[in-house]
């Protein structure tokens, strides 16, 4: 501090002249009326002292209330920001819950038989080899849910539960190559069967002299005590007649979109 003060005593010295000199002028302001000569060149001299002494306040007054104000206007962008991301999320929660609504009601159209109710069910897992087409819902055993039982959509069938634990089955999809359903050209009547292809069907041993079309639906004929009759399993996308033989293979589209489920239902018999 010593250092200091010898170093610029000089400096010192003048802002304590300049200070005594304009404490002398102020106090000589207060018992006069009129102004002399020589407090007019204290005056003309301070002039700039005082400028700069209220510009240099001024600068920092504004520097710290330009501080305060970009801090609360970054504390109101973090908590703006903030806001925004909660707004969001809950809008996809909204819009997830909206599309699960319209499934559900597409559900519901479903109408099983007087004899029969049905089980709704999530589907918690896929099979994504090349060899299986299967699923595995959120119901067993506990649920009511037996090996066999049908499992079906608004659009048509899915497939049938081949495997029941007391908290899931698993779904064999009717596209699968080990899938079979007894079924009929809804239009004429004409009976077959229709196997699994992997991403379509075939409809098998239909008479070929039977006269079928492009799009004409294909649905359960209700033998084989599996699935309800009725219910629709795809259309015919092409038809191969041989020159000989007496039946015509068809290829069926599938009505049920199997890259898209999230809910199905599964039927099952009031005596099971």
């Amino acid at each position: 501090m010593l250092e200091f003060i010898k170093k610029h005593q000089a400096t010192i010295l003048f802002f304590c002249l300049v200070i005594g000199a304009l404490l002398l002028y102020s106090n000589s302001l207060r018992q006069k009326q009129h102004t002399s000569l020589f407090e007019r060149g204290i005056l003309q001299l301070t002039s700039p002292v005082y400028q700069t002494i209220d510009t240099t306040a001024r600068s920092i007054n504004d520097l710290w209330s330009n501080y305060i104000d970009l801090t609360a206007v970054r504390q109101d962008n973090i908590k703006l920001h903030e806001q925004l991301r909660q707004q969001g999320k809950q809008l996809l929660d909204l819009q997830e819950i909206a599309q699960e609504n319209i499934r559900l009601r597409t559900l519901l159209k479903f109408q099983p038989e007087p004899e029969q109710h049905e089980i709704p069910a999530r589907i918690i897992a896929v099979d994504a080899s090349n060899w299986f087409r299967t699923i595995t819902i959120d119901k067993g055993t506990a649920d009511n849910v037996h090996e066999g039982s049908p499992v079906v959509v608004a659009e048509g069938v899915v497939g049938r539960t081949i495997k029941c634990s007391a908290t899931s089955s698993r779904v064999l999809l009717v596209i699968d190559a080990a899938s079979e359903i007894a079924a009929l050209i809804q239009h004429n009547r004409t009976r077959g069967i229709a196997r699994g292809k992997g991403a379509t069907l075939t409809f098998d041993y239909a008479l070929r002299n039977k006269d079928v079309n492009i799009g004409d639906m294909v649905i359960t004929s209700g033998t084989g005590g599996v699935f309800p009759k009725g219910t629709p399993i795809g259309t015919i996308s092409s038809i191969y007649k041989p020159d000989y033989g007496l039946f015509q293979t068809l290829e069926l589209t599938p009505c049920v979109d199997f890259s898209r489920l999230e809910e199905v239902l599964v039927i099952q018999n009031e005596e099971q």
